[in-house]
C-alpha cells in the first residue's frame, strides 16, 4: 500500500524547534514531489512547503519562509521538515503527501496521490 507517513510532532514552547519526518513507501520516490501540509483546528488543510527529491528544488509558503527547512534523503525515501522559531499559529496536525511535480508550487490538497497518518504539533505561548 502506498503512503507517506509523518512523525516527530510534539509539544514545544514558542520559539522552539521540531523536526518532522515523512517516510514514503509503495511508490517511486523520485517520480513525485513531496509536500508538507497542515490542518489547524477548524481550518482547511493547507500546503506549507514542498521538495522535488529528483533535483532538490524547494518551495515555501510565505508564512514559514526563513523558519522552516525541507530536505530529502533518497536512500531512505524520507523527507524532513526542520521547524525553527515556532509560533502558536503553527499549531496543527502536519501531514505529508506525494503529488506530481506540476503541483509543487501550489500544493492543492486534491492533487495529492498518497497521504498517510499525520503528526500533531502544538506550540504553546
Amino acid at each position: 500500500r502506498s503512503s507517506c507517513r509523518a512523525s516527530g510532532g510534539g509539544l514545544v514552547q514558542a520559539g522552539g524547534s521540531l523536526r518532522l519526518s515523512c517516510a514514503a513507501s509503495g511508490f517511486i520516490f523520485d517520480d513525485y514531489a513531496i509536500g508538507w501540509f497542515r490542518q489547524a483546528p477548524g481550518k482547511e488543510r493547507e500546503g506549507v512547503t514542498s521538495i522535488d527529491p529528483s533535483d532538490g528544488n524547494t518551495y515555501y509558503r510565505g508564512s514559514v519562509k526563513g523558519r522552516f527547512t525541507i530536505s530529502s534523503d533518497g536512500a531512505k525515501n524520507t523527507v524532513y521538515l526542520q521547524m525553527n522559531s515556532l509560533k502558536p499559529e503553527d499549531t496543527a496536525v502536519y501531514y505529508c503527501g506525494a503529488l506530481r511535480r506540476r503541483w509543487r508550487l501550489t500544493l492543492p490538497t486534491n492533487r495529492v496521490h498518497y497521504w498517510g497518518k499525520g503528526t500533531l504539533v502544538t506550540v504553546s505561548s
